[in-house]
């Protein structure tokens, strides 16, 4: 999954980099990589093999960005949002070129969701309870869980 341009994108071809990311993860594989909010936990399990596998940031930072492009795609098919480009100010504070815009206004970094995930590998930066957080369906399933 390596060996990819990882040159700073524009929103525009973030689409194009989600779509050369599933093209070569399933290239040899079937791996369910459809767009769904379940695929998500694809992306874990494959972000944590690269942790397993030794994988230094360096040398998985082409298979990283194209999982956060997925990752971001995931979130403008499912949820709604668009890519933006980060104004200065953003680029700072998220260290990425690029994110996506929600409908209510918020601005998430997905790219940066992927790398936290391969940095810290632990239960709360995993992509799909970040699906879940991102519409409120964690917290009304922990308050179930509360109450039954």
């Amino acid at each position: 999954m390596g060996g990819v341009d990882t040159r700073p994108r524009v929103a525009g071809e973030m689409r194009a980099c989600a779509a050369d990311f599933v093209a070569r993860a399933t290239a040899r594989t079937r791996l369910p990589l459809d767009y769904s909010e379940r695929s998500l936990r694809v992306v874990d399990f494959l972000i944590d093999g690269l942790r397993k596998g030794g994988a230094d940031r360096e040398r998985a930072r082409g298979a990283l960005f194209g999982m956060g492009a997925y990752v971001g795609e995931v979130l403008v098919r499912r949820a709604g949002a668009v890519w933006v480009d980060f104004d200065a100010d953003q680029r700072a504070y998220f260290g990425q070129p690029t994110g996506v815009r929600m409908p209510d206004g918020r601005v998430w970094n997905p790219l940066g969701k992927v790398l936290n995930r391969f940095e810290a590998g632990g239960p709360e930066d995993s992509l799909q309870t970040f699906w879940l957080k991102l519409h409120g369906r964690a917290r009304r399933e922990q308050a179930g869980r509360r109450t039954g």
